[in-house]
């Protein structure tokens, strides 16, 4: 039988274990604040809230999220609008994700900000639009 493949939630055209599924499934350590941010999207459309809180900085990380206590949301989709290395350790990320819940359409638009340390991408906090 052949080996399902599923496309990426974060709306690069690659299969998703070759995409995110590197980093939520396999452990590896996104090199740019875009992958992270794009990887924390697909966590979020999974629900997979251990990957989002180990990917928040310790600053502004919150305990829990409830995912699975939220309406469900359909996520359909995420378009980087663009992604600004500041400095070595500092970055900025504005994207757009469109979602659906009760029926009803939403977008959320965020310039989100991100530190590298020890070799690492964390988020910190964005600004919604």
């Amino acid at each position: 039988m052949a080996k399902l493949e599923i496309l990426c939630h974060c709306g690069r055209n690659k299969q998703y274990a070759d995409c995110c599924g590197r980093y939520l499934d396999a452990n590896e350590i996104p090199t740019t604040a875009e992958v992270l941010m794009r990887s924390r999207y697909t966590a979020y459309t999974l629900l997979r809230e251990n990957y989002l809180l180990a990917t928040w900085h310790v600053s502004t990380r919150p305990e829990k999220l409830g995912l699975a206590e939220e309406a469900t949301s359909k996520w359909l989709g995420l378009d980087v609008k663009r992604q600004e290395q500041q400095d070595d350790i500092h970055a900025l990320v504005e994207f757009v994700a469109r979602y659906k819940v009760g029926g009803r359409a939403h977008r959320l638009h965020e310039a989100s900000r991100f530190v590298r340390e020890d070799g690492r991408w964390f988020y910190v906090d964005g600004v919604v639009t």
